[in-house]
């Protein structure tokens, strides 16, 4: 039989190599590569509600943003409590600009909550909507229509969440179509984006940009808490430098069902898909 030396000695082992993994994982996470699973539908058809990515955190440098949050029962621990001394200056360590078009997540200016949209509005940019149709800076961005988007009208992902139809109220288990189109942005990147008809949001003001901020809208137009809503009635509104974590370039795993364990619900067709 082992000795009590023996046992304590094997105890002590296993604690400083659980100690060591897990700094191991946390430098990983910090500098190159953060985990995000897509919550809601507000990038569709881009990302769907059960995508998992890593998030490339080289892209753009880092800045206190980079350093995780963890929030696991009673822990909370924000990245500002961690690297807050990164904080306040809108700057980033090997900073480097993202591009119009670039699939980003980022720290909500207020909450602190990790979201992730497309990059519109770069700074000085004047951001419009006009009848549904994107403005940049006095000129409509090109469109065109890209077919549609037919998904089934059922609870999705663990939030449970409904999607909205452009074919008015359908029952659980019908087609819920949306209007898919093509869009062109300054500097040629294309991207899909969906429309369930007239919204409040289809037609604003015009958002002048500030410097080292930016603008971010989510592919699902009618569906997308972004920045054409003010901080101030729970949207994101201009999002600063130092608030971007990196930039989504593939979906790795997707699942559509309540949990990632339950494999008849994977989407296999999306597994290291290509984002644009």
């Amino acid at each position: 039989m082992a000795s009590q030396t023996q046992k304590g000695s094997s105890i002590w082992e296993t604690v400083k190599t659980v100690f060591w993994a897990l700094i191991i994982a946390g430098i990983f996470r910090t500098l190159f590569f953060q985990p995000f699973w897509i919550p809601s539908g507000s990038m569709k058809d881009t990302l769907l509600i059960g995508d998992f990515l890593f998030v490339n955190k080289m892209a753009y440098g880092y800045s206190y943003a980079s350093c995780p949050s963890i929030r696991l029962g009673g822990l909370d621990i924000d990245a500002a409590d961690i690297c807050g001394w990164l904080d306040g200056d809108n700057t980033r360590i090997l900073g480097s600009e993202p591009e119009r078009g670039d699939i980003i997540v980022f720290r909500h200016p207020v909450d602190g909550t990790d979201f992730i949209k497309r990059l519109i509005g770069l700074p000085g940019d004047r951001i419009q909507m006009r009848g549904g149709v994107l403005h940049i800076n006095g000129k409509p961005v090109e469109i065109e229509p890209a077919g549609a988007f037919v998904e089934e009208f059922a609870p999705q992902g663990p939030m449970r969440i409904r999607p909205r139809c452009s074919n008015g109220v359908v029952g659980v288990g019908a087609d819920c179509i949306k209007q898919r189109f093509t869009e062109t942005l300054p500097g040629g990147t294309r991207h899909a984006f969906l429309d369930i008809g007239p919204q409040r949001a289809d037609n604003t003001g015009v958002f002048t940009v500030p410097e080292g901020h930016y603008f971010f809208m989510g592919d699902n137009r009618d569906n997308s808490t972004d920045s054409r809503f003010p901080q101030a009635v729970g949207g994101v509104g201009f999002v600063p430098y130092e608030n971007l974590i990196g930039r989504a370039n593939r979906v790795i795993f997707s699942s559509a069902g309540r949990s990632m364990l339950f494999f008849w619900t994977w989407r296999g067709d999306r597994f290291f898909e290509g984002l644009e």
